[in-house]
């Protein structure tokens, strides 16, 4: 299946970058000290279309790539992990900022993939911002796993052989996805919706979800409720925004990092879990704050 057409965003340009084995798609705006921008799923460079302009403006360079599998990113038969994500960021960063670090922002699993590459690669990373995703220092305890059936809708995503039909008619299901997933604030209007939700209907990308989900369910979440990462400690100057009104990551799970992130601080806002869509101008005036911009 062809990819759809680009959607024009005024100001930006888009090019394709060999890096890492991996064809990625970016969207780029702006000149100055770079800042990589990292979407979630189901989206893709284009949930970021609020910020790029006036982050350019601002006198940054703005790029904003596809996640393996995602937008107009290659999909590979395979590395669909936060683990196989980071490498080929680093390897992105590597491409287009040689020498120079960047100012990074995550969300959902751009975000996770925005922790694992700070953890791995933190020499490619000035700054981070990640916005409504758990850090990887969630301690084991009653209230961790009280709250684990809250990614009960990652069980059909996580199926190979139901996950290419379920995505590939996410269009129609995206309002009543999102009711949950997202909660009240988790509105997008015709055109957002189809380029978040038309990649899916290629079957390559579908799979690629579902073994991202199905990682999720057998080693990342498990592992995260194992205390996996509580030997490592984060190095860089972090600031996690999240919304307290997120149904799939409960708030009380964000407290605890500090043994593991002592340049992190926290701030939990009133916003749902798709917090850049419902909430660009907040996020906007955390990134200024956090890389200086002010």
């Amino acid at each position: 299946m062809a990819d759809p057409p680009i959607p024009h965003l005024e100001g930006v340009e888009h090019r394709f970058v060999d890096a890492g084995g991996l064809r990625t798609h970016i969207a780029e705006a702006g000149e100055g000290p770079p800042v990589v921008m990292l979407h979630g799923w189901p989206q893709n460079w284009w949930m970021w279309r609020r910020l790029i302009g006036p982050l350019a403006a601002s006198g940054r360079r703005v790029i904003c790539p596809d996640l393996r599998g995602y937008g107009w990113t290659a999909a590979p038969p395979g590395g669909y992990e936060p683990e196989v994500f980071a490498r080929d960021i680093a390897a992105l960063i590597e491409a287009v900022s040689p020498g120079e670090p960047v100012d990074l922002v995550g969300h959902d699993w751009g975000g996770y993939t925005g922790f694992l590459l700070c953890l791995e690669r933190p020499e490619l990373v000035r700054r981070f911002l990640a916005l409504n995703i758990l850090h990887p220092f969630v301690r084991p305890s009653l209230n961790s796993f009280r709250h684990s059936w809250r990614f009960w809708y990652q069980w059909p995503l996580a199926a190979p052989a139901f996950a290419p039909r379920l995505l590939g008619g996410l269009a129609g299901r995206i309002e009543a996805s999102l009711a949950w997933v997202g909660g009240p604030d988790a509105r997008w209007d015709e055109r957002d919706r189809a380029i978040f939700t038309e990649q899916f209907r290629d079957h390559d990308r579908a799979m690629g979800a579902a073994l991202l989900y199905r990682h999720a369910l057998v080693d990342i979440l498990p592992g995260i409720l194992r205390g996996r990462y509580l030997d490592r400690t984060l190095e860089t100057e972090t600031l996690l925004v999240f919304g307290y009104r997120d149904r799939v990551q409960h708030p009380s799970l964000v407290a605890g990092f500090e043994p593991n992130a002592p340049r992190m601080r926290a701030e939990l806002v009133k916003a749902s879990h798709f917090i850049v869509d419902s909430r660009p101008d907040l996020v906007l005036d955390r990134a200024r704050e956090l890389f200086g911009l002010r």
